[in-house]
């Protein structure tokens, strides 16, 4: 029995080994000659009925597909991936539209030096302006030894977005040129808005510097911009008003000069009238209330240009002639103490609430110690979306007093007087030397034989054609010498006509054909059409200027840089105010803090659609060991070399706190939730604490800073020093920062942590790979300029919080959907996964189109500076785009069984040579197996 079981064991092994050898010959034969076997039966080829999705349909004609199916079938399998078949692809930009106004005031040809733009120069310099760039970010930078944002490794740096966006500004630029009767509206109010900087100069008005009220100026920009109804776009005013002679020099200022403030401190008597007087009329009262549509819509071109008639004008132009002619009433019977007691009533009554408060305390207190002037400017950027140059005003000059780069220079404008008034009319003795010098110096280089005449014909030329487009062109007195030259050039042509002989070298031929066709169409020295048409070197320098100077504009104030990271829209912000101070006091308010005044500055920081939650604590150092250890911790002093304006070298020693170091000591004790607010883990409520140290000596944050942002918090610091000098320099004076009153530079760092705001004079330079400085911007009333104390948030700062928002949301959209076109494109499409991705298609694609409608309705509502509207998308923007990521992950994980499954064969061959082997382990089985005799039992 056991020899059978052994022998039966074998036979088993033995047919098994010979199936195993049937089948890889047969697999082996088949990759060879390419024929399938007729056992094959699980083959998955594309007519194969076995493994098909047909089969476990119950209804039997699913399983004949039809010919559209087919086709889509070998659509699907010849896309190779999903996201080829569905046609996405990676989205590399996405363009956000940008209206801007470009306002000519006085270049219809009665400004300064008579100045005209026309339509054709504009077209030639200002389309030539980068209407497309990309928004970026500046890579934050650790440690307090470093210049602000500057050089920065960026290899080990991880940046939450990109540092050149995927988004892109579009900036469609319309130029205005505006009427006579407008420039001599912004003329005359100059001459009377006007004051003498130097109360006690009595010098000629000529030689005088003299102020104009900002103020006064804000509303008249105002007015026009809502009576032409361009609120709709970013406007930036470029003026060239005709100087007056008898104030030359003069410069924009809000508030008072430094000689007025010590003619109130000086005058007790000038204070009791101010302190017991009322409030004052307003000197532009709300007239404006008709309004003139300049155009219906912004046009969204690359450039455009309209020419404004004096009937487009003409009923603002008589309201605010009249409001001036009031006001110059009330100044003629004026003298000076009169004069500085109606602008110190205006500032008391007036929408500053900064310079309000400030005036306050210090009539109060007497010592005017914290009241300084502010710089004298020929730019400013007001409250709303509008931002002026003035050409003729200045120039002045701002920055860092040492070491800085981009410094505001008196040359950093475009001049017009320094320009086109350098070369305009000289006289016929000048023009004579200068054409003598260009012929000496032109003919120096030939020397005694080298020369032919043809050769000399092409030089003589070459001088006429230079010095007819440097003195001859645009002159409106005709100079006698062009009109020599003019005649010579006639004759010049016969000669070059003769040269066309056989008699000549072909080489000379060649020149003067050359010539001729060059002077053909040459109307250097006379044009009856324009005879004042002007493309000289000067003009085209100043266009050029002018040019770049616009461009800066757009970068640096209406669609700036921001700090690197990713800023997201919460409903509510919740301020945390820590107020750190060495000893209690029995109540908050007793601290030298305006708490109101705060709170005023922090909201505005806010869109319309968010509330604000202002929550101040006290936290006294002598009750908490913890917060004054880490205060501790993080003091330090450094000696600080100071090179002042009139070049005197000094050393001072500067207390500051290092932030880094305050930043981790503060973070440890926020494990402990000593300093965590309730409002910390909600996803609609973001929380930001602000660490505010009220110290007694001078102290800075990080040597140079009042307040400084940090990627979790704020610190701000305030000491009792009035007048603390900075490193920076206005007008040839060190700048002096009030210590007692940080406001101004909380609000700045506030924004910054908010939305990643930062100072105007910075912007990311592609070129350089790192920040660059231009500090002809840091102007306005407003938390990121130099030039003012104030604190008031312009709308182009608000717009750009609010694009901050849309930027991050658009971004991380961006990137989240790129992220799964990627997986779609990993996915290799197969007949065998065609059904089951049908059943997913429609789903997947509305949810794609989706996305994309949100990513342009956005878009469109943005370049209508419709911020408020675009904020209510980004939630939905952002559900729709994880929705859709997390659908393409579904499909994925649907389409992976199948796609993991291999492909087997298995196939059975049949053929002569298999029947012997048939035939033998039949006959061995036959033997083994076959019935045996019972044999006899014998005993």
């Amino acid at each position: 029995m056991e020899s059978r079981f052994y022998l039966g064991s074998i036979l088993i092994y033995c047919t098994l080994l010979l199936f195993l050898v049937t089948i890889d010959g047969a697999s082996y034969g088949t990759h060879k000659r390419g024929i399938s076997s007729v056992f094959s039966l699980f083959n998955l080829k594309e007519k194969s009925k076995f493994w098909n999705e047909a089969v476990i349909r119950r209804d039997f004609g699913d399983l004949e597909t039809s010919i559209s199916d087919k086709v889509g079938v070998a659509n699907y399998t010849k896309a190779g991936n999903i996201a080829s078949y569905l046609k996405l692809s990676e989205v590399d930009s996405m363009y956000l539209p940008v209206p801007v106004n470009f306002i000519f005031i006085g270049f219809e040809g009665n400004g300064n030096r008579e100045f005209k733009l026309r339509v054709e120069e504009l077209q030639r310099w200002f389309t030539k302006i980068d209407h497309i760039f990309e928004h970026t970010r500046v890579p934050h930078i650790s440690g307090a030894f470093t210049q602000l944002y500057k050089n920065i490794d960026d290899k080990v740096q991880q940046h939450q977005l990109p540092i050149i966006s995927h988004i892109n500004y579009n900036f469609s630029v319309h130029a205005i040129q505006m009427g006579g009767k407008v420039s001599s509206v912004f003329e005359r109010a100059i001459k009377i808005l006007a004051r003498r900087e130097n109360v006690s100069d009595t010098r000629d008005g000529s030689d005088a510097i003299w102020q104009v009220d900002v103020d006064m100026m804000d509303v008249l920009f105002t007015s026009l911009v809502d009576y032409l109804q361009l609120e709709s776009a970013y406007n930036l005013f470029i003026l060239n008003p005709k100087p007056d002679n008898k104030k030359a020099k003069y410069g924009y200022r809000r508030g008072l000069s430094d000689s007025e403030i010590n003619f109130i401190k000086e005058n007790k008597s000038l204070q009791g009238k101010i302190n017991e007087a009322g409030s004052v009329p307003q000197k532009f009262p709300d007239l404006f209330k008709s309004k003139r549509p300049l155009y219906e819509k912004n046009p969204m071109a690359k450039f455009a240009w309209t020419i404004t008639e004096d009937t487009d004008t003409v009923e603002w132009y008589n309201l605010c002639l009249d409001a001036l002619n009031n006001l110059e009433k009330l100044y003629q019977t004026k003298d000076t103490a009169d004069t500085i007691q109606i602008k110190v009533m205006e500032l008391l009554n007036g929408k500053n609430v900064d310079l309000k408060l400030l005036l306050e305390k210090e009539l109060k207190s007497g010592d005017f110690r914290g009241l300084h002037a502010e710089c004298l400017t020929d730019t400013w950027i007001g409250k709303d979306r509008w931002a002026f140059i003035d050409l003729s005003a200045g120039p002045f000059s701002w920055g860092p007093a040492v070491g800085g780069e981009g410094v505001r220079t008196e040359l950093s404008l475009p001049n017009v007087e320094r320009t086109i008034g350098a070369v305009e009319e000289i006289s016929e003795n000048e023009a004579e030397d200068r054409l003598q010098d260009a012929i000496q110096e032109r003919f120096s280089v030939f020397g005694d034989n080298d020369h032919q005449a043809i050769d000399i014909l092409l030089a003589e030329i070459d001088i006429y054609e230079l010095f007819a487009f440097k003195h001859c062109k645009g002159r409106k007195v005709k100079l006698a010498l062009c009109e020599e030259l003019d005649a010579r050039m006639t004759d010049m042509k016969s000669e070059l006509q003769s040269f066309q002989d056989e008699e000549y070298d072909e080489s000379h031929r060649r020149k003067a054909v050359e010539a001729l066709k060059r002077m053909e169409n040459w109307n250097l020295f006379s044009d009856p059409n324009e005879p004042f048409q002007n493309y000289t070197v000067a003009r085209d320098t100043f266009l050029a200027h002018l040019g770049a100077t616009l461009w800066g504009s757009m970068r640096h104030i209406i669609s700036p840089s921001i700090a690197d990271g990713a800023y997201h829209y919460y409903e509510r912000i919740s301020f945390q105010l820590f107020l750190i101070t060495p000893q209690k006091v029995r109540h908050i308010k007793q601290l030298p803090v305006d708490l109101q005044a705060l709170q005023d500055g922090l909201s505005s920081l806010l869109l319309p659609s968010q509330k604000i939650i202002f929550s101040p604590y006290m936290l006294p150092l002598s009750e908490d060991p913890a917060l004054a250890m880490a205060f501790s911790v993080a003091r330090r002093a450094a000696a600080v070399p100071l090179l002042l304006v009139n070049g005197t070298y000094r050393k001072t020693v500067s207390s500051y706190l290092d932030s880094s170091i305050l930043q981790h000591q503060l973070r440890r004790l926020n494990e402990h939730q000593s300093l965590k607010g309730s409002h910390a883990h909600s996803r609609s409520t973001l929380e930001i604490p602000i660490f505010w140290f009220i110290h007694g000596d001078p102290l800075l944050v990080d040597k140079h800073y009042q307040a400084k942002a940090l990627s979790d918090m704020v610190i701000v610091v305030q000491s009792e020093e009035s007048s603390w000098e900075s490193n920076l320099q206005c007008n040839g004076q060190s700048l002096l920062w009030d210590l007692r009153r940080p406001i101004k530079a909380a609000l700045a760092a506030t924004s910054e942590h908010l939305a990643g705001l930062l100072p105007l004079h910075l912007v990311y330079s592609q070129a350089h790979e790192m920040a660059v400085e231009d500090w002809i911007w840091s102007v306005g009333c407003n938390p990121l300029s130099i030039t003012s104390p104030g604190w008031h948030i312009s709308r182009f700062q608000s717009d750009t919080i609010a694009r901050s928002y849309i930027i991050t949301s658009l971004e991380e959209s961006i990137q989240l959907v790129n992220f799964a076109v990627r997986l779609l494109t990993k996915q290799h499409t197969s007949d065998q996964t065609y059904k089951l991705f049908r059943s997913q298609e429609r789903e997947l694609v509305n949810k794609y189109n989706y996305v994309v409608s949100l990513w342009r309705r956005i878009a469109s509502v943005t370049g209508e500076l419709r911020y408020v509207d675009a904020m209510r998308l980004l939630y939905t923007l952002e559900d729709a785009s994880n929705e859709f990521f997390h659908y393409v992950n579904e499909t994925k994980a649907l389409l992976h069984p199948i796609n993991c499954t291999k492909e087997r064969r298995v196939q059975v061959e049949f053929d002569m040579t298999t029947i012997p082997a048939f035939l033998i382990v039949l006959g061995i089985l036959w033997l083994v197996l076959r019935p045996r005799r019972a044999k006899p039992k014998i005993n």
